[in-house]
């Protein structure tokens, strides 16, 4: 059976929480294998599933504190530039670190108690400069495995480009996009666009389940657009207002702009006033 983006698209939560239960499970493995050898060549009289649990307790919390990673990357993705967003992904690694060494160790600790013996982490500060070293490794293997997964979803997705940039002069954009996606050309109708996503140094188009990629900026975009009814309504987010199904407000001011797909647009309070008078 030949997989294609729509047939992925519908699979694509189970896929990608399977790959990383496959991941983690044997690197889980390969480090125990390693642990217990280490400890055997060096003497040590280390009961086998105290390595296991050891392994075990740290890929559990790595597996927890991925989802936040990938928030994290797309948050920073969609607001800064790659210097800044890899700045705060360095800051990023202290908290990944203290988090997930106070949850391992609370699994040790439960688990051994299980078993009947006493778990010692060993001196602090010590063993906290040591795990960093390891978790800073760790969480920008995580960050390049999320990257290039995203790399490598926009190629099969496709780039779209504004059919008008072939022009001398910045046009009025037509009724198309065109949109290259493995070695193919088609156009896709800008009515069909949904919402406007910021992606760093591009945009995503949403039209329906499947995403393309423009470079292009958001002001742009805003004002080439905004004449054929699409509107800004956050710093990240711009809606095709034939698709706008209701806006809510949320007690702090800002709200969301609910599409006819059951889609949820943020709406900060700056955009919110122009859109309920673009939609009247």
């Amino acid at each position: 059976m030949k997989i294609t983006l729509p047939l992925y698209q519908r699979y694509r939560r189970v896929t990608e929480i399977g790959f990383w239960a496959v991941v983690l499970l044997l690197n889980a493995v390969m480090n125990t294998l390693v642990s217990i050898a280490d400890l055997r060549r060096a003497g040590e009289n280390v009961a086998a599933w105290q390595p296991a649990v050891w392994e075990l307790s740290s890929t559990v919390v790595v597996a927890a504190l991925i989802p936040f990673i990938v928030w994290w990357t797309g948050w920073l993705r969609r607001r800064f530039d790659w210097k800044q967003a890899l700045l705060l992904h360095v800051v990023a690694t202290v908290p990944f670190c203290l988090m997930h060494v106070a949850g391992m160790v609370a699994i040790r600790e439960g688990l051994y108690a299980v078993a009947g013996e006493p778990y010692q982490f060993g001196p602090l500060w010590q063993e906290l400069g040591y795990e960093y070293l390891k978790d800073f490794r760790s969480y920008f293997l995580i960050l390049a495995m999320i990257e290039l997964y995203a790399l490598l979803l926009r190629r099969w997705q496709g780039e779209a480009r504004m059919l008008s940039d072939d022009a001398p002069s910045p046009q009025p954009v037509t009724d198309r996009f065109l949109v290259k996606k493995l070695g193919r050309e088609f156009l896709v109708k800008v009515q069909d666009i949904e919402w406007i996503e910021s992606a760093g140094n591009y945009i995503t188009l949403h039209v329906g389940k499947t995403d393309y990629l423009l470079r292009e900026t958001m002001a742009n975009v805003e004002r080439r657009l905004g004449p054929r009814g699409f509107a800004r309504v956050h710093r990240s987010a711009i809606v095709h207002l034939d698709h706008v199904a209701d806006i809510r407000v949320h007690d702090t001011g800002d709200g969301e702009a609910r599409m006819r797909s059951g889609v949820r647009v943020p709406v900060s309070r700056r955009y919110r006033s122009v859109l309920r008078e673009r939609l009247q």
